[in-house]
């Protein structure tokens, strides 16, 4: 996140707005473009929120973005790794499903000690 200006409330809530219907299953899915804000978007925000080098939030083929105080990771493959589909983040970030469900559905990857994104997800502006 260094360099880049802090993501507005606003901004999160407008990005992904329109994948709401979708993500409901009312609509059909938009252009990959608006899914990819999306899913950049939040994921960024979520990094400015709880910034640190701890755990590698990855979303493919969308973003990969490091957040969560701790020991910082360099070289190689980060012990604490989240992986998941851009559906699945969305529902994830909008609260539509719980960390918790996810996990145990196995729609997440999740590797490592610090891996648990329960108490950061649902987005606060998202809810």
């Amino acid at each position: 996140m260094a360099g880049q200006a802090p993501i507005p409330a606003e901004d999160l809530r407008a990005a992904v707005d329109p994948v709401r219907a979708w993500l409901a299953g009312e609509a059909e899915q938009p252009p990959r473009a608006v899914v990819g804000a999306a899913v950049k978007t939040s994921a960024r925000w979520l990094a400015q929120q709880v910034p640190g080098r701890s755990v590698e939030v990855r979303v493919p083929p969308h973003v990969a973005v490091q957040c969560i105080e701790g020991p910082r990771h360099t070289r190689g493959t980060p012990p604490n790794v989240v992986e998941t589909d851009a559906a699945t983040w969305l529902r994830l970030v909008t609260g539509a499903l719980s960390w918790g469900d996810a996990v145990a559905e196995g729609r997440v990857s999740a590797s490592g000690n610090r891996a648990d994104l329960g108490a950061v997800l649902p987005l606060r502006p998202l809810r």
